[in-house]
């Protein structure tokens, strides 16, 4: 019998760990963050709450030098690739099952040749007018389900 692992994506922080996404972080084992995030205490944080893996986005200042662009690695069977922007997917993704992605600030979760391609959103400052939204995802024997969560709009 496998275990279902349950991961919690999110992108474009910006500065700002909403107590709504620590919320439903709180239940991942795994928590992927796609860049822009801005402040290296949110990642301090984000490490005390599950295993993290995270990219360096284009607002990511001279703190972030150490964090990588894109990221290369699996869980749960199911093998990712991460990148903050779209652009920068490497051409040649081999047998990657799932690229996950920031930076429009707009959820996109669709298959594409056999793979997924997934934006959980901007979960942090809402910068354009657009939703909130994260991802969580559940992986068991290899296969996925993904769970768009749209998160309330305070004032910032």
């Amino acid at each position: 019998m496998s275990e279902k692992i349950k991961m919690g994506i999110i992108s474009d922080t910006h500065g700002l760990l909403r107590e709504e996404v620590k919320e439903r972080l709180k239940d991942c084992t795994y928590i992927f963050h796609a860049g822009d995030v801005d402040r290296p205490e949110i990642l301090d944080e984000l490490r005390t709450m599950g295993f993290l893996y995270v990219v360096r986005g284009n607002n990511d200042g001279y703190w972030a030098q150490n964090l990588r662009r894109s990221l290369n690695f699996s869980v749960g069977n199911v093998k990712f690739f991460m990148v903050h922007d779209r652009k920068d997917a490497a051409w040649e993704l081999g047998d990657t099952q799932v690229v996950i992605f920031g930076h429009s600030h707009k959820y996109f979760c669709q298959e594409i040749d056999g793979r997924l391609w997934l934006n959980p959103g901007s979960c942090g400052r809402n910068r354009f007018g657009g939703e909130v939204t994260m991802a969580v995802m559940t992986v068991e024997n290899g296969s996925w389900e993904v769970e768009k969560i749209v998160l309330q709009k305070e004032r910032l």
